[in-house]
């Protein structure tokens, strides 16, 4: 694996993203659609706002609960949520021509798994861990300039 290569190149483009004021219904409804567990927040001109993970995200019904009265209140603060109110704020991103080795480093000091790519202030894409998981096993092994020589 070429840990040089940047991330551009490996990166999710094609993202499913909200506005800050997407509601917390709306929020479920993405994340029960799709796959994904990372839905990067933007505002109408396309910038990075925050980030919400489906792990966050799910913690949200849990401190309700417990920080609520009764059902019916816990519902209606529910319904009065917006993704600006339970998204990471200025999450950590990485510029386009950052590594896959910076990215690899990054997540292996952190507990996150997933890295925007922004450029002048605009989301350009996504990195996951697996995203370099794929990119890594899809990597021709790389041999050494002394195991080259010996065939």
């Amino acid at each position: 694996m070429d840990t040089n290569r940047p991330v551009k190149d490996i990166m999710t483009k094609n993202l499913v993203t909200v506005y800050s004021s997407a509601t917390a219904k709306e929020v479920k409804s993405i994340f029960n659609k799709y796959s994904f567990h990372h839905l990067p927040v933007i505002d109408r001109g396309g910038k990075l706002l925050g980030i919400i993970s489906k792990e966050d995200f799910s913690k949200i019904a849990y401190v309700l609960s417990m920080n609520t009265s009764g059902k019916t209140f816990s519902a209606l603060k529910y319904q009065s949520l917006e993704a600006s109110d339970f998204m990471t704020k200025y999450p950590l991103s990485l510029d386009p021509d950052d590594t896959v080795g910076l990215a690899a480093d990054i997540f292996m000091a952190n507990k996150f798994h997933a890295l925007p790519i922004v450029e002048d202030d605009e989301l350009l894409g996504l990195v996951t861990t697996h995203d370099l998981l794929m990119y890594s096993f899809a990597s021709p092994i790389q041999s050494t300039a002394e195991e080259t020589y010996e065939e």
